[in-house]
């Protein structure tokens, strides 16, 4: 069991400190929102309140000084528009002191004040202009000159009095108000200077425990750990500070320990590696040696058995045509045997050729539009199309990079193949299709012939395997290999779909064009794509035709070869060489 360590804990240290630090940066923080809030109110009041109040007073002492103008020149020239002013002051003046009661909820004095202000203006207006305008209109302008006396004005200068008065209590208000945001401004700075002084003393207390309690044991155990790297693996670590330290050195100790138990078996593991290492090497170069001339000998080998194989079927095919009937009828089977074996041997011949050469002969890969694939194959197929009673279609297919001569073979060995293997009650349907999926197209060779069971799918691609007999469906059994390799050498694979409801699907992958995947990619994302995605589009279709000549020759005669699995030929189907 590991020992207990005494003492605080590193994280209990720094929970501690930082709690005390959070407590004290959160009171201040709470006092700060309460200042800023009194701080706004205030200046709210200096700006919504105050500042109004001011303006508004000078507002009212106009009007009343504008009514007390119109009264004097209406006493003088008794022309009634020299009472509009009057009128109109009037009708300011009331709107002016409705406007500033609304301010005023929150200063009595200057409310008192204004109230004072309306009192004088009631008394006068009672006593001097009102009488003035009833003697003008009944008496004339010299009876309403004689009530425009001294006690009149000095009536109407006890009113602009009162509105001095309130004009003095508005502004002793509003300096009052500024004081109070300069006071509340002076406290919320002299907090955020606490708060400051607060997180800079902790952010000392911290830097200063950290470097005791953290950084010098971290760098005397980095100094240990160095030493044991350098070598010295029987250096002890020892390690001091808060206990999770001690801890972590003694881990470190003992994973020192397991590191120097350990370090002859890893020498002695890695010398084994290196010798290993070293014969997987020679292994690797050998199988690379052999494979080059493996496809070597095989195109050497078909090659060189052209010319005494074509001597063989060329002499067999002599005695068959000069001595046909002129023998027994044994003889003239066993020479039939001999120009069909000679036949199916040059077929296969050719064919392992064929094979051999996929990737080593290479044009180099262009752009090669399937349609245009498609079209050539349907030509070369014309004349099996005829004799099967088959239709082939096709849906619009893209443009990929490739060698169209390798393309052209691939495409019309799936053809012949699904025609081959028809069901004979039934005329024989082929369609080929596309879709894009992710950076690869998926073509499809799809037909209604017998179809394959799911157990021999991957054998198909197996070169020269057969799942029926030659007499059954004649061929070599390289077609399918041969899809394959060219699948595979144009970066792609291929297999079998074994979920269709009728007939064979086979499928195969090629690599997509950079610009058809960034088309896809804009029509996913909703955008105007720069050329439209090849797919599975409206489909284009060639007449119904019979399929011609497959790879091998659907009249020419093939070697016996074995089935798989007897009794299994109805559902089964081969390659097509």
């Amino acid at each position: 069991m590991r020992p207990v360590v005494g003492g605080w804990s590193l994280r209990r240290r720094v929970i501690t400190l930082l709690t005390v630090v959070g407590f004290l940066l959160i009171g201040l923080a709470s006092a700060e929102a309460a200042m800023a809030a009194r701080n706004r109110t205030q200046i709210d009041a200096v700006l919504n309140e105050t500042g109004p109040l001011r303006v508004q007073s000078q507002e009212l002492l106009n009007a009343l000084l504008d009514q007390e103008t119109a009264i004097r020149g209406y006493a003088v020239s008794g022309d009634q528009d020299d009472l509009n002013p009057y009128q109109e002051g009037l009708a300011q003046e009331q709107s002016v002191i409705a406007s500033m009661r609304t301010l005023l909820d929150d200063y009595p004095a200057i409310s008192q004040e204004l109230r004072t202000v309306e009192e004088r203006v009631t008394q006068w207006r009672r006593s001097v202009a009102e009488p003035v305008i009833a003697t003008t209109e009944q008496s004339g302008t010299a009876a309403g000159q004689a009530l425009v006396t001294e006690a009149a004005r000095q009536q109407f200068d006890d009113v602009r009095s009162a509105v001095n008065d309130l004009q003095a209590e508005v502004l002793a208000a509003r300096e009052q108000t500024a004081t109070n945001v300069r006071t509340s401004s002076n406290v919320l700075v002299v907090l955020l200077i606490v708060a400051a002084l607060v997180v800079v003393v902790a952010g000392t207390v911290l830097l200063l425990s950290l470097d005791r309690m953290v950084v010098r044991p971290l760098t005397g155990l980095a100094n240990q750990v160095r030493e044991v790297a350098e070598g010295d693996y029987q250096h002890r670590i020892a390690t001091v500070g808060p206990p999770e330290f001690i801890r972590l050195g003694e881990d470190v100790d003992a994973m020192r320990q397991k590191i120097a138990a350990d370090l002859a078996e890893v020498r002695a593991a890695r010398e084994r590696i290196e010798w290993v290492n070293s014969q997987l090497q020679k292994q690797a170069e050998e199988l690379t040696r052999s494979n080059r001339d493996l496809e070597q000998f095989a195109y050497v080998a078909s090659h060189d058995l052209q010319e005494p194989l074509r001597k063989v079927a060329s002499f067999c095919q002599l005695l068959q045509r000069r001595y046909a009937g002129q023998l027994d009828e044994r003889a003239d089977q066993y020479i039939a045997f001999a120009v069909d074996g000679a036949q199916r041997m040059q077929r296969l011949i050719n064919d392992l050729l064929a094979f051999s050469r996929i990737g080593r002969l290479t044009t180099g890969f262009v752009e090669v539009d399937l349609n245009k694939v498609m079209g050539d194959v349907a030509g070369q197929t014309e004349a099996a199309r005829q004799y099967a009673d088959a239709e082939l279609t096709w849906d619009e297919l893209p443009v990929i990079s490739g060698e169209e001569p390798l393309l052209t073979n691939l495409l019309a060995n799936l053809v012949s193949n699904s025609i081959k293997f028809r069901r004979p009650d039934v005329p024989s349907k082929v369609h080929v299709s596309a879709r894009l999926v992710g950076a690869e197209w998926e073509i499809t060779c799809q037909d209604n012939g017998i179809g394959i069971e799911p157990e021999f799918a991957d054998k198909i691609f197996v070169i020269f395997q057969r799942l029926h007999s030659k007499d059954a469906y004649p061929g070599t059994g390289i077609g399918l290999a041969i899809v394959k390799k060219i699948v595979e050498y144009h970066g792609g694979r291929v297999w079998v779909d074994t979920d269709v409801p009728e007939g064979t699907a086979i499928r195969f992958t090629l690599p997509a064009l950079p610009q058809d995947v960034a088309a896809a990619a804009a029509v996913e994302s909703g955008e105007e794509p720069n050329a439209p995605t090849v797919g599975d589009t409206t489909p284009s279709t060639e007449a119904p035709a019979a399929l011609t000549e497959q790879a091998d020759g659907p009249d020419q005669p093939d070697r016996t070869d074995e089935t798989l699995e007897s009794g299994r030929t109805g559902d089964m189907r081969e390659t097509v060489g």
